[in-house]
């Protein structure tokens, strides 16, 4: 890998910017991306492909009397980024005006961000990747004799982004990702258990590949032993992994700004208002040190920030854009994200924190008489955007008496509504980790629908 030149991504937004108001766009603006990771892939317990992914290019986003175009390639080149300011201007005279628009964002001070970017990584080569992915699949496979590794891999990359506008925004930033992963399932006879996944995520390049294939055997092993529950409201302990699953699909989404001003968020009308329990603190932290979404500024460059959601129970704020905000007169949360170069603005979660309690996960299930501990779901894509309804497979569970876990569960099917299920949060454990968007401990909730498998 290269690490990417900060200068030339810089000259190249700032000749398209130029180009365009030459060519007669009131406003315009540029964002250049520049990436490049390496993937180490993991099948039925072997390491089977090596890939190495790049991905530059710039998109121009240009405004003509309230018209907007935007038009990207993935061609670093002046002429190229020229070509592309003309089909811009181009999509914005085919377009009609945004009444609704106002300006592009201006400048803001910037915040530093810590332990984003590790020097090592684009260094890397794929014979150190190598290295660790054998060593998590033997730390897997020496747990017990019954665990296979299905699927998994590890991989190391980064990026790096160049926003600039007429406005006066010229920002750099650049960040790194380690990850690696592994699915394993447990077999004893005729039995075998769903897939059980663990994960180690980090900036820098401190995975922990050994902690994860261990990791994923144990929890296969503890799923072999299943047995039926009843159906009945209970009790449930969330693992990060499933609490990410039901938020991403509802809840995130009625807290965009986008959502509430079209009048498809349940929560619209309700900032002062209970929304969740009082043991609940939700913060939208863009700057949180060694953050999986952790940046200078998001993909306006608008400086990120920390957002209070809800404090106590009682919802503080939405999530904006600069779009979003203008039509409200107030300023961007710094929520702008892109899916790369070659998309405009949307917005979304950084990360998305979830204030911890002071119980430990032991302490937690030694307190619960009867429930379950649910570490993954299946189908929470599934679940209503609009009004937060879910109904989810548990897969697997494990089943929780007098303060002890005593069997798995599997083809235990969940169901309710999201703004209810933060209504019924009762316990926070203080075992944070970051899950995607999600930073969170373990949380626990009562009277919740549980349907037993027939």
């Amino acid at each position: 890998m290269e690490a990417p030149n900060k200068e030339a991504m810089l000259s190249l937004a700032e000749k398209a910017v130029d180009k365009a108001l030459r060519s007669g766009a009131s406003e315009a603006e540029a964002y250049v991306y520049v990436g490049e990771g390496t993937n180490i892939g993991i099948e039925r317990g072997q390491v089977t492909k090596s890939s190495k992914v790049i991905d530059n290019g710039i998109g121009v986003r240009v405004i003509l009397d309230k018209r907007i175009g935007f038009a990207y390639t993935n061609i670093m080149e002046e002429a190229s980024a020229a070509e592309v300011v003309s089909k811009a201007l181009c999509a914005a005279k085919a377009n009609k005006p945004d009444p609704e628009w106002h300006e592009l964002p201006g400048t803001g001070a910037y915040s530093q961000v810590e332990k984003t970017y590790d020097p090592r990584i684009p260094e890397l080569k794929p014979e150190a990747l190598m290295k660790d992915a054998l060593l998590m699949l033997e730390a897997a496979i020496n747990v017990d004799k019954r665990v296979l590794p299905v699927e998994g891999g590890i991989g190391a990359a980064y990026a790096a982004t160049a926003v600039y506008n007429s406005n006066g925004v010229s920002c750099f930033d650049k960040g790194t990702v380690a990850e690696c992963s592994v699915a394993t399932i447990a077999k004893d006879g005729n039995n075998v258990t769903p897939v059980c996944f663990e994960f180690s995520g980090e900036r820098l390049y401190a995975v922990n590949p050994a902690w994860v294939g261990k990791e994923a055997a144990k929890v296969a092993l503890s799923a072999l032993q299943n047995k039926k529950v009843e159906t009945k409201n209970g009790k449930l302990i969330i693992s990060q992994f499933a609490l990410q699953e039901l938020l991403y699909y509802t809840f995130f989404n009625a807290l965009k700004a986008d959502s509430v001003q079209r009048e498809q968020s349940p929560l619209k009308g309700k900032k002062g208002e209970i929304v969740a329990s009082e043991k609940v603190t939700f913060l939208d932290h863009g700057l949180l040190e060694g953050g999986l979404r952790s940046a200078v500024f998001d993909a306006e460059g608008v400086p990120h920030q920390k957002t209070t959601i809800i404090e106590k129970g009682i919802l503080r704020d939405f999530l904006y854009d600069n779009y979003t905000a203008r039509k409200e007169n107030r300023e961007s949360t710094g929520n702008a994200s892109r899916s790369g170069y070659m998309s405009t603005p949307a917005i979304e979660v950084t990360n998305f924190c979830v204030q911890p309690g002071n119980c430990t996960p032991d302490q937690m299930i030694s307190e619960v008489d009867d429930g379950l501990l649910v570490y993954y779901l299946q189908g929470a894509h599934s679940s209503n955007p609009v009004n937060g309804d879910f109904s989810v497979v548990a897969t697997p569970a494990w089943q929780i008496r007098h303060g002890e876990i005593v069997h798995s569960t599997r083809g235990v099917m969940l169901s309710g509504n999201v703004f209810e299920l933060l209504k019924n949060i009762i316990g926070i454990a203080n075992n944070c980790r970051q899950v995607g968007q999600l930073v969170a401990p373990w949380v626990e909730v009562e009277n919740v629908r549980v349907i037993g498998h027939v």
